[in-house]
């Protein structure tokens, strides 16, 4: 495996939304494996206190450009609006924040001779679903593939989907149904619970997500980040009432938000990508324990 040259100890990394949901593990991750890492966002990470912080609003190009010293090696772009479902009410909101604010992260790794941008995309990307989201982050991959043709920064973008754990954060969707599911007795959907997934641990999306920085064969490459299981959204209901040992008022509605992909997310207009998946893996089934556990020990 080809990779960064020197001791990771010697390697600097930027984690842009190191606070965020997937922001957190990644940092985790890093600091594992021995790397110098910097963490920017609004907020401080509150899994990872003993990284390095820079409080950095990606908006701000000051910001951006007090974050990203010369001696940083590695950036990753995991900022920006990602909550799919408020997206369309907020169009603006999503641009700003998903391509202007990548832009103002891209100008400053080029100022600074960066090895190489790690941008968090989405399935979406390459759905005709996902509204001003998936719009937001396909415009993002474009620009950094201009930015690559016409100021040779190097990139990996990471097409994520389905990312899951067992954290209380307002887009983690598997704990916020379970979490509704143990308060309330119900579990809500809009849809006809046949819609398939392939659901990924955050930790190990986390993991491959470094990985993609220690081989030179990822560098301007797009790569797949989903789970090796597809399991249906009904699957996933039966599932947990099996694990909670209760019986669930399942309630699949026609009406409420229906922008999300059925079955795959990929048009024929998509830009070719590798999938590159974890083994060992999180099975859903722990994964759902963890979920549980958590919720739990909050009361």
């Amino acid at each position: 495996m080809t990779g960064p040259k020197g001791s990771r100890t010697a390697m600097k990394v930027l984690v842009f939304g190191g606070a965020g949901f997937l922001g957190n593990y990644v940092l985790s991750e890093l600091v594992n494996r021995g790397y110098s890492v910097l963490a920017a966002d609004l907020k401080r990470p509150k899994y990872n206190q003993e990284v390095d912080f820079v409080e950095c609003d990606i908006m701000n190009t000051g910001d951006v450009k007090n974050a990203l010293s010369s001696d940083i090696d590695y950036v990753y772009n995991l900022a920006g609006f990602s909550q799919l479902e408020k997206a369309h009410l907020e169009p603006k909101k999503t641009i700003n924040l998903n391509v202007i604010g990548n832009i103002n992260i891209l100008n400053a790794c080029i100022e600074n001779k960066v090895k190489r941008v790690v941008y968090a995309s989405s399935a979406y990307a390459v759905s005709e679903k996902g509204s001003f989201y998936g719009i937001s982050k396909l415009s993002s991959e474009k620009i950094i593939e201009e930015y690559q043709n016409h100021f040779d920064l190097d990139y990996t973008i990471l097409r994520y989907g389905s990312v899951y754990c067992e954290r209380d954060v307002s887009n983690n969707y598997i704990f916020n149904l379970i979490k509704t599911a143990i308060e309330t007795g119900e579990i809500n959907h809009c849809g006809d619970g046949e819609e398939v997934r392939e659901y990924i641990h955050a930790a190990d999306a986390a993991r491959l997500s470094v990985d993609v920085i220690e081989d030179d064969k990822f560098s301007n490459q797009h790569i797949i980040l989903t789970g090796m299981e597809k399991m249906k959204r009904i699957e996933l209901f039966n599932m947990i009432e099996e694990i909670l040992g209760e019986n669930l008022n399942v309630k699949l509605k026609k009406d409420g938000y229906n922008n999300h992909y059925r079955f795959t997310p990929y048009s024929f207009q998509a830009s070719m990508s590798k999938k590159l998946v974890s083994n060992p893996f999180i099975d859903i089934g722990q994964g759902i324990l963890e979920c549980i556990n958590e919720i739990k020990n909050q009361k």
